[in-house]
C-alpha cells in the first residue's frame, strides 16, 4: 500500500534509543506542520471543494495527534520546544515543479509520501518500543497516516490524469529513497 521503496533500518531505530526525547519532541512538531501542509493546500486550491472538504479533515486529524503528542511528552515531564528540523521535507519539497497544474500534483504527492513515511516510522515504532504506552499511542497513529496518504494521492488525481500522476509518483518514491539512505545525524521522525 505504501510502496516506500527503503523501509526504515536498524539505525534509525538506534538514534531513537538514544534520542527518544528529541524524537518525540520532533513527532509533535511534524503534526503540526502537517496540520499546516493541508490548510496551505486549501488556500491555494480552494476551487476545488472535494480538496478543500478533504483537506479540512486532515486540518483537524492533524492538530488532534499534534495535542496527543503534546498530552505524552507532559504526562513524561518534557518540555515541547523548538528544534532543528531535519532536511527530509525541506529536500522533497524543493523537487515541487514550478508551474500548475504540475505543482498542485506535485504538493499532493509529496504530503502524501510524508505521510507513508510517519506511517511506515510508526509501524517501526511500535514494533520496537518496549514502552506499552508508546508502542500502542504508534499503533493508533498508522490507519490515520496510511488514509491521508491515500487521499493525498487520490486527490493528485483532480489535477492530471491517472498515468501521468502514477508516474510522477514513482519518480518521487525514488527520490524519498535516496533523501532517506543519506541519513542524517539528528534524531529525528525522518531522519
Amino acid at each position: 500500500m505504501l510502496h516506500l521503496k527503503s523501509p526504515t533500518d536498524a539505525s534509525w531505530l538506534a538514534q531513537v534509543d538514544k534520542n527518544l526525547e528529541e524524537v518525540l519532541i520532533d513527532h509533535a512538531h511534524c503534526e503540526k506542520k502537517a496540520a499546516g501542509t493541508a490548510l496551505n493546500l486549501i488556500f491555494h486550491y480552494v476551487e476545488d471543494r472535494e480538496l478543500c472538504q478533504e483537506m479540512t479533515e486532515i486540518v483537524n486529524e492533524e492538530l488532534e495527534h499534534f495535542h496527543m503528542v503534546l498530552d505524552l511528552l507532559e504526562r513524561r515531564g518534557i518540555r515541547f520546544r523548538r528544534l532543528k528540523p531535519s532536511q527530509y521535507g525541506i529536500r522533497l519539497h524543493a523537487l515541487v515543479r514550478k508551474s500548475e497544474p504540475e505543482r498542485a500534483v506535485d504538493r499532493l504527492l509529496i504530503a502524501g509520501l510524508i505521510e507513508a513515511r510517519s506511517c511506515e516510522r510508526f509501524q517501526a515504532l511500535a514494533e520496537h518500543v518496549s514502552d506499552p504506552e508508546l508502542a500502542t499511542f504508534y499503533r493508533s497513529l498508522f490507519e490515520s497516516e496510511a488514509r491521508h496518504h491515500a487521499t493525498y494521492t487520490r486527490l493528485a488525481k483532480h489535477f492530471a490524469a491517472d498515468d501521468i500522476v502514477e508516474s510522477r509518483l514513482a519518480e518521487l518514491y525514488e527520490a524519498e529513497a535516496a533523501i532517506m539512505a543519506e541519513r542524517e545525524p539528528l534524531p529525528r521522525m525522518h531522519s
